[in-house]
């Protein structure tokens, strides 16, 4: 049997090679290696501990999966395409160590339960990682921002100037984001807390075995309730694929954000050289190619979610061969995520605001317009919609004469409201208006210095 496939005695023909060579799993699932081998031990305890297998067979099992271990963890395991997958190389490799004993391993459980508790390890692992790295990202939005309080920029809003707002404000508008996904993640860890291991090929075992015990050992809150949902479900890997989509896709946003403040047209922010590239031909240039990257990549968060819903929307009830995709899938899903995570923590720390730039565009597109409505509204009992129109044709004025609102004198605002006095001009002053948006959530430096202590208690 040494070099046979498990099912051989069944089979009058060999697998074709095309099929072997397709159906092969091992140059992906091998990373589950550290997952199968923890299950596979946990699971012969609990096989001993019911007695169903003997204590000498049990530990010569325990023992070969550990040298096993640390034969991969140096590098010296071959890993064999004829064995399809990571479950039966160690199993083979289990038989070369401790011969005949090896056999009783797999009492109690099938490749389908086996998987699934593997991929449901390995997914709690690395979420655990994805957590870390998303709080790396959260905390320099956080060092970022509290060099900025009261750093004025521009607002955009269809990308025209809209209000002026802080910085500090607008950075932390990612935390929040990332927040949303953090929960996102832990949510997932919550809903994959049910063991799988124990339901075997889809209808449970007849074997007096201890699921509780199984899950426990493995770190799970308890086995699942039914098996056939057990080796059928990837909800697990879909939310997890959902998950590092979105939070992909606001690190996107960011990116786009920066590349477009970065560029000549705008010049709001500039980069740290160590973020930056240049062109083969144009000696001047300093692009930002770590930002692009981090924008181009939530295309393959994309298109991993898109590939497993469409994997799975047409199975019928337990396993299919289709499945199998699955683990490169989230693979591939959770490598873009870290490398997107890891570039933005990096491009966060690079990021310089250029503040006499910011403070100029603050004060492009009549900015203060609504301020100025606002206080017609406080102060003259006025509808919102008589000063908004009020407020409309002041702007008029300015745009035809070429001026800013902050260089109307009073004389030229009272055209438009009589009842004035000095103490309007301040509603034309960039920064003022950005410390009177001090209700809850809003851009006032009181509110943005607030907000981070807040965020700095949390993140911790």
């Amino acid at each position: 049997m040494k070099n046979k496939t498990i099912w051989s005695n069944r089979f009058k023909y060999k697998t074709s090679q095309s099929f072997q060579k397709i159906g092969s799993s091992i140059h992906i699932d091998k990373r589950l290696y550290e997952q199968d081998i923890a299950a596979s031990i946990v699971h012969t305890q609990m096989l001993m501990k019911q007695k169903i297998i003997k204590s000498e067979d049990g530990n010569k099992i325990i023992n070969g999966l550990k040298k096993i271990k640390a034969q991969i963890d140096k590098g010296n395991f071959e890993f064999k395409e004829k064995y399809e997958d990571i479950h039966l190389n160690i199993e083979k490799a289990l038989f070369e160590i401790i011969g005949p004993s090896a056999g009783f391993l797999h009492t109690a459980r099938s490749r389908n339960d086996q998987v699934v508790t593997d991929f449901k390890l390995w997914i709690k692992q690395a979420s655990n990682v994805i957590l870390k790295d998303i709080s790396v990202v959260m905390k320099n939005l956080i060092k970022k921002a509290e060099k900025n309080t009261d750093t004025v920029m521009p607002g955009l809003t269809h990308l025209k100037n809209a209000q002026p707002i802080s910085f500090a404000h607008y950075l932390l508008s990612y935390y929040e984001m990332l927040k949303r996904d953090k929960i996102r993640f832990e949510n997932n860890l919550n809903l994959l807390d049910e063991c799988p291991l124990g339901s075997a090929a889809l209808s449970g075992t007849s074997y007096k075995i201890d699921r509780t015990y199984t899950a426990k050992k493995l770190g799970f809150k308890k086995p699942t309730d039914n098996s056939m949902d057990s080796i059928s479900d990837r909800d697990f890997a879909i939310d997890f694929l959902y998950a590092a989509a979105i939070c992909a896709m606001h690190l996107s946003r960011l990116a786009e954000d920066f590349i477009i403040y970065n560029s000549d047209a705008f010049n709001l922010i500039s980069f740290k050289d160590s973020m930056l590239t240049g062109s083969s031909i144009m000696p001047q240039k300093k692009n930002p190619d770590p930002a692009e990257m981090i924008r181009g990549k939530v295309g393959i968060n994309y298109g991993k979610l898109n590939a497993m819903l469409t994997i799975m929307k047409g199975l019928p009830m337990s396993y299919f061969k289709d499945m199998q995709d699955d683990k490169g899938l989230v693979f591939d899903g959770y490598d873009a995520l870290k490398d997107t995570l890891t570039m933005s923590a990096e491009l966060i720390s690079a990021v310089n605001a250029n503040k006499i730039n910011m403070l100029f565009m603050a004060n492009q597109g009549y900015t203060t317009a609504t301020d100025f409505a606002d206080y017609l509204v406080k102060n003259k009992n006025l509808s919102f919609r008589e000063s908004y129109a009020i407020s409309a044709k002041l702007v008029n004025y300015a745009e035809k004469n070429k001026k800013m609102l902050s260089e109307l004198n009073l004389e030229e605002i009272k055209k438009f409201y009589k009842d004035l006095d000095k103490s309007v001009l301040k509603v034309f002053d960039v920064k003022n208006s950005m410390n009177m948006k001090k209700s809850h959530g809003g851009t006032s430096v009181i509110n943005v210095k607030s907000m981070i202590k807040k965020y700095k208690r949390e993140i911790k």
